[in-house]
């Protein structure tokens, strides 16, 4: 094997490591967020203003002494300002509060797997906008979507559902916002880079919830375990988790990365069941799975138009 293939195999293996790890620590977050809500009381609230504020800081701090970025510039343009702004609120504020109250409403794998929506979501968006035709696979990863959702929220009992409606509308809700977080900021990632755009999407999000929430109003009770989660979330749930995934993205295709993430809800799932002790029978597992494989459908048919543009 000559060393061009050898150092393309290691690139491609680094960032199939990365984007897994990324997934991984998404997942274990959002179980860690539902020990902290359920077991230790805290509210989603105040998880949500102070891991925005603290990872917001970081972030920003990165972007001005790593990568050398005056970091106020992008408020210099009225047009982006506005753009920012929209996404601090409606996309990271929005995605962040939605999965978390969606997890304190059910528990860390449902919230994640109706989270995980977001690209059929999207995918409808697009036809709808472009008006363009959806091709079968899109049409088959939709339909497997709602069999899956179906299946999650009712395990097969039309009568019935099996998790309560403020679950289902916080999931829901979280899948609506993280299609929006996906969408909007396209042009402002281009022109600023990403550690700039989440860092102040984290830390005005932050901001704007302090006021219906301040970070010095905590209810719930302290104790070792719980200091260890609140730093899991804030320090690998969010900075190396975001870190990583932005990594790969060096070294593999955004398609790849996507259809690599799609283990976050897997491993949330494996999680809940094992820590917590959360009920995930045969249907769970089955809708669950018909979720996930919307995302495999998608990451495959987007990565063939790749590579054939």
């Amino acid at each position: 094997m000559s060393s061009d293939k050898i150092a393309l195999s290691y690139s491609r293996s680094r960032g199939i490591f990365l984007v897994l790890t990324a997934a991984i620590l998404w997942g274990v977050s959002g179980t860690v967020a539902q020990f902290l809500f359920q077991r230790s009381g805290f509210s989603p609230e105040w998880l949500v203003v102070i891991r925005l504020l603290i990872s917001g800081i970081i972030l920003l701090m990165l972007a001005r002494l790593k990568e050398k970025k005056n970091i106020v510039d992008i408020w210099k343009n009225k047009k982006d300002m506005l753009s920012l702004l929209l996404f601090s609120i409606l996309g990271m504020l929005a995605v962040q509060y939605t999965y978390f109250a969606a997890i304190n409403s059910s528990n860390a794998a449902t919230a994640t797997i109706l989270q995980y929506l977001a690209p059929v979501m999207i995918t409808c968006y697009i036809a709808i906008r472009f008006k363009k035709i959806p091709t079968y696979k899109e049409l088959l990863a939709v339909a497997l979507a709602l069999v899956g959702t179906f299946l999650l929220v009712t395990h097969g009992n039309i009568n019935e559902l099996s998790i309560t409606g403020w679950a289902l509308f916080w999931g829901l809700g979280s899948a609506f916002a993280l299609a929006f977080y996906t969408l909007q900021p396209q042009n402002l990632l281009k022109k600023w880079g990403s550690t700039m755009v989440v860092g102040w999407g984290m830390l005005i999000g932050g901001i704007s919830f302090s006021f219906i929430n301040p970070p010095w109003e905590f209810q719930g009770h302290w104790s070792i375990s719980s200091y260890f989660a609140v730093i899991f979330i804030v320090i690998f749930g969010t900075l190396i988790a975001f870190y990583c995934y932005l990594e790969s993205l060096k070294y593999i295709t955004a398609s790849e990365t996507s259809l690599l993430a799609s283990v976050e809800p897997l491993s949330a799932a494996v999680l809940s069941v094992i820590w917590l002790k959360v009920e995930f029978g045969v249907v769970d597992w089955i809708g669950s799975l018909c979720i996930i494989f919307t995302i495999v459908i998608l990451s495959i048919a987007k990565n063939k138009d790749e590579s054939l543009s």
